[in-house]
């Protein structure tokens, strides 16, 4: 069962850290809550997000889960923590300190800045497991990195280096030591003037302008389909089993 922990490094600076480090902070129902729970009460002028130990976050904790669990997990406390993430009106420094993938690296895509450790693989695994991801999380990535790497990242599946991840935009920073940096960037921002910094993320947050109802709706029942299909317990359990996955295409 992972933990949330928070301290505080510097003047009007908080620290979130996921510390699950037995699954190299893999992202169960407890911290998922947590951050969903707690992340609209914090009161900095800026927030970072890090992994304990020498992970970010390998994704969702899969392990003891069936695929109609998962299937849970992944549309409501994962999308009530990206939700709570992406209300926080200051602010947020991803300090990736290793590997981050699924929706490890959709929580980082939430934060507003990402420095990441040189060694760090960052990757997408849907396809792996027989997933339509969904629109809000899409939508992190083509606002950072544009539609022609994401339709990459997503459809080959293939995990990248830190040194591409910054060629990509999928982070804005490499730096040795991690916690150092992040938290020096964190001092810098809360340093500057609050209401131009809430201001300035809120106008940047409302270009994106929100699907209508209709092809929402769309989207959704294209992921619930896949959610239910006989692919989708396939993925979760080779993934498990650690086994090649026998796919049927329905």
């Amino acid at each position: 069962m992972g933990e949330l922990h928070f301290d505080f490094p510097a003047d009007g600076v908080v620290r979130v850290i996921i510390d699950n480090a037995a699954k190299r902070n893999a992202l169960d129902a407890e911290i998922l809550e947590g951050l969903a729970q707690e992340l609209p009460h914090i009161d900095a002028r800026c927030v970072i997000v890090t992994g304990a130990g020498d992970a970010f976050s390998a994704g969702y904790d899969i392990g003891d889960l069936t695929p109609e669990k998962l299937a849970d997990v992944l549309i409501h406390p994962f999308e009530a923590a990206m939700a709570a993430l992406d209300a926080v009106p200051v602010p947020v420094v991803a300090a990736m300190g290793g590997h981050a993938f699924g929706g490890g690296l959709e929580l980082a895509m939430a934060c507003d800045l990402r420095v990441c450790v040189p060694g760090a693989r960052l990757g997408m695994p849907p396809a792996r497991l027989g997933v339509v991801y969904s629109e809000s999380g899409l939508r992190r990535f083509v606002d950072a990195i544009g539609s022609a790497r994401t339709r990459e990242l997503f459809l080959t599946a293939r995990p990248v280096g830190a040194e591409e991840a910054l060629a990509w935009g999928l982070v804005t920073e490499v730096a040795e030591d991690v916690e150092a940096r992040s938290l020096a960037l964190a001092e810098e921002i809360a340093s500057l003037a609050p209401l131009s910094l809430r201001g300035n993320k809120r106008v940047l947050q409302a270009l994106i302008p929100p699907l209508d109802e209709a092809l929402a709706a769309e989207l959704e029942a294209l992921r619930r389909e896949a959610f239910q299909s006989e692919d989708f317990a396939e993925g979760v359990r080779s993934f498990i089993e650690k086994r090649p996955p026998r796919w049927q295409g329905r």
